[in-house]
């Protein structure tokens, strides 16, 4: 039995379901409201299912893990399913490596903390805060441009199927577009996201596909 603690606009979690669905792979979702003001994921009762009080957290037959990088590779290890990693060494370094350019050197920048202590912590407007979110988005997205753009032309990033790299850039330019970020300049990024996007398990983990019992 699989229990996601899940947000839908929690790009981590996104990218959880992704692989879930990538694998046809049944699962609860909870929901864990981290919105602005909500901040269920801040409660004495989440902390005691993950002290980093983050999501997504998930619950296996009653143990607990949280850190999705590290989820997605429990699901590629033990799930039956398309694998999310190639065989090839040397290729799932590459591919690690494009995902952990947005899960490591992206997302952690522009993620609700940062945000919030820019504006509570040091003052900073709501006009600095989104230009500190474009500014980490596009460079970030311009190194990724110009490796998949070096890559063999392909369906995918590294093949004919997705894996693991386009499971952490869908929810990256999901986050892209939903806070206004101009992405016209990486026109192959967008490419593979509209190529994920047409398939049945990026549909069905999108935010806006999201309801909860």
């Amino acid at each position: 039995m699989i229990r996601l603690y899940d947000f839908p606009a929690s790009s981590a979690a996104y990218r959880v379901r992704i692989a879930l669905n990538i694998k046809g792979a049944a699962y609860e979702q909870v929901s864990i409201n981290i919105a602005p003001g909500a901040d269920e994921q801040l409660s004495d009762a989440y902390r005691q299912i993950n002290p980093q009080a983050r999501v997504p957290a998930i619950d296996v037959d009653g143990q607990i893990a949280g850190q999705s990088m590290a989820i997605l590779e429990w699901i590629d290890e033990t799930l039956p399913g398309p694998r999310l990693l190639p065989e090839d060494a040397w290729l799932r370094l590459r591919v690690r490596a494009f995902a952990d350019t947005i899960a490591c050197d992206i997302h952690p920048l522009n993620n609700l903390s940062p945000r919030a202590y820019l504006r509570d912590q040091l003052g900073a407007g709501e006009d600095a805060v989104m230009r500190w979110y474009a500014h980490w988005i596009t460079a970030g997205f311009t190194a990724l441009e110009a490796e998949a753009r070096d890559l063999p032309k392909q369906t995918f990033l590294f093949g004919e199927a997705p894996g693991l790299a386009e499971i952490a850039l869908v929810p990256q330019v999901a986050n892209a577009r939903r806070f206004k970020v101009d992405i016209t300049a990486f026109p192959r990024l967008v490419e593979i996201d509209a190529a994920c996007r047409a398939l049945e398990p990026f549909r069905k983990a999108a935010p806006e596909n999201q309801v909860y019992g």
